[in-house]
């Protein structure tokens, strides 16, 4: 009952808010189909509970990743797309996973410790237990300074695990940030106006040039690792530096398990605990058993790719997607599992009920996001190549549409090219304000970074980014070892989903492709 009250509700909502649109017609009867079935017959948390539950996390070059890949190969192909395929890249590192992890404080108390393994670091080889030893780094070296610094902690580390340090010390939240944003501030953003370089932020002050005989933060990192390594350290502990146990592990520099030992990164609490203890003059003793391998065959690897083929302008295409791989704390489920699920589940809408688009709608899922966007940016370099050096199928391109800001709802998009394409998604989106998404508007920033879709921004192509509510995404889930399934809203997933479907459908159907930027208009590409 409540199903056909909604559907009632919502039929009423299209109806009058396609009604006035002008240009191209909608189609109503494609639309009011989309939104029967994602209401009737979603698959958004089968397709999550598959990539997070059995397949998390989904680390690049990781077993995990490629087994959650094949998957979706086998299960698009069995919803009826086509073309179903991995199209491998060149990641150029081994792949890495976690097997066992624990770690204990054993003296001068005992208890079980909160941490999370840095990817591309070695294991113990057993447990191992040694003493601490804390250690703050000198800020902003000299490389004087710094092999000085070096020189007299030499001796203490040789066979301790070290703590890397001070704690930071965080203030309690009074005040939460908003889950849901504001309907005004939302349609304030997507009412039309452009946005040349992006959103507009505060005026950036001069930044002074860099002190050459300073070393770079990176590198200073980098020669600590090695530092640890031959000075015969046992372990390293950092500090997560977050609130309520959050914990946000990333990886060796390096890449290379050989100039790092074993490391894990500690929830503040632990961290705060056992550095005080260090200072009062305890001697603090820790237990660390890790099991860490590396696969020399995740430096091959691949983005998921399917499609459903289309009529009389078949070799023209609109492309979605996310990207599937993940950090390593968690299952990986708002970062982006449900992302992919969303975009999977947008073109199995369109399959199931039997859209025959003009242009080829193609769905991609990235790998490689987490370290640079990379296998996004190798499928447009072998793809499309560049505005200023293009490739055949760049003058087919028709869109690319991304999700990739955990569970919350769409809300708009931001397209790259002219106000003409904004106006187009504003159109074709418009039936669905009844689910809160509220316009789009357009940008001419060729920066990457973000997401997926400023690869195609970079290379002059209309990357569309999808805005969505922010609920705990931020401040709770994002790189964390919080994000799981539990966090995910699957209305909010599905609203998303019908939404997408639509403006891709309305994309792959139009008489002509989104107008592009021209010469004259196009920016020059980003300096590195």
């Amino acid at each position: 009952m409540r199903v056909r009250t909604l559907a009632a509700v919502s039929l009423v909502s299209l109806l009058a808010a396609s009604a006035p649109l002008a240009q191209e017609t909608i189609d109503r009867d494609i639309y009011w189909k989309i939104r029967r079935e994602a209401t009737d017959n979603s698959h958004i948390m089968r397709t999550l509970q598959v990539l997070t539950d059995l397949y998390g996390p989904r680390l690049t070059g990781s077993p995990n990743l490629k087994g959650a890949s094949d998957w979706v190969v086998k299960e698009t192909t069995a919803w009826g797309l086509k073309n179903a395929h991995l199209e491998p890249w060149d990641f150029g590192h081994p792949g890495w996973l976690n097997e066992k992890l624990s770690v204990h404080v054993v003296s001068p108390v005992k208890d079980a410790l909160v941490v999370e393994a840095l990817a591309w670091t070695p294991g113990t080889n057993g447990a191992v237990t040694a003493p601490v030893v804390t250690l703050e780094l000198p800020q902003r070296p000299t490389k004087e300074r710094l092999a000085q610094f070096f020189d007299e902690q030499r001796a203490k580390v040789k066979g301790r695990i070290v703590m890397a340090g001070p704690p930071q010390v965080l203030e309690v939240t009074i005040v939460p940030p908003a889950k849901r944003r504001e309907d005004n501030d939302v349609k304030a953003q997507f009412s039309g106006a452009s946005t040349p370089g992006g959103p507009p932020g505060p005026p950036q002050a001069a930044q002074p040039k860099p002190d050459p005989n300073v070393v770079p933060a990176n590198q200073v990192a980098e020669q600590v690792d090695q530092f640890l390594v031959e000075a015969g350290a046992v372990g390293r502990v950092n500090d997560a530096g977050r609130d309520h146990g959050q914990i946000r592990a990333f990886n060796n520099r390096t890449f290379d398990v050989a100039k790092a030992v074993p490391t894990v990164v500690m929830r503040n609490e632990d961290f705060g605990r056992l550095w005080r203890l260090s200072a009062a003059g305890q001697t603090v003793e820790l237990e660390m058993n890790i099991v860490n391998r590396t696969y020399p065959e995740g430096a091959t690897q691949y983005n998921v790719v399917a499609e459903i083929p289309g009529t009389d302008k078949a070799q023209e295409v609109v492309m979605l997607g996310g990207h599937l791989d993940s950090w390593h704390s968690a299952t990986g489920a708002t970062d982006n599992a449900i992302g992919c699920a969303t975009m999977l589940e947008a073109i199995r809408i369109l399959n199931a009920i039997g859209v025959k688009p003009r242009r080829t709608i193609r769905v991609a899922l990235w790998s490689g996001e987490e370290q640079g966007l990379l296998g996004s940016q190798a499928y447009v370099k072998e793809h499309f190549g560049s505005f200023e050096n293009p490739k055949p199928e760049y003058a087919n391109f028709g869109g690319y549409f991304n999700i990739d800001s955990g569970t919350g709802r769409a809300r708009g998009m931001t397209v790259f090219g002219p106000p003409e394409d904004a106006r187009i998604l504003r159109e074709a989106t418009a039936p669905f304000a009844d689910n809160g998404f509220l316009g789009a508007t357009s940008t001419t920033s060729r920066r990457r970074g973000g997401s997926d879709h400023t690869s195609f921004n970079e290379a002059g192509l209309p990357g569309i980014g999808v805005s969505q509510d922010p609920i705990e995404y931020g401040t709770d889930t994002w790189h964390t070892n919080l994000d799981t399934y539990e966090r995910i809203i699957e209305d909010d997933a599905r609203q998303s989903a019908m939404v997408i479907a639509a403006a891709v459908y309305d994309l792959a159907k139009r008489d002509a492709l989104l107008p592009r930027l021209q010469k004259d208009t196009m920016p020059a590409p980003p300096t590195p």
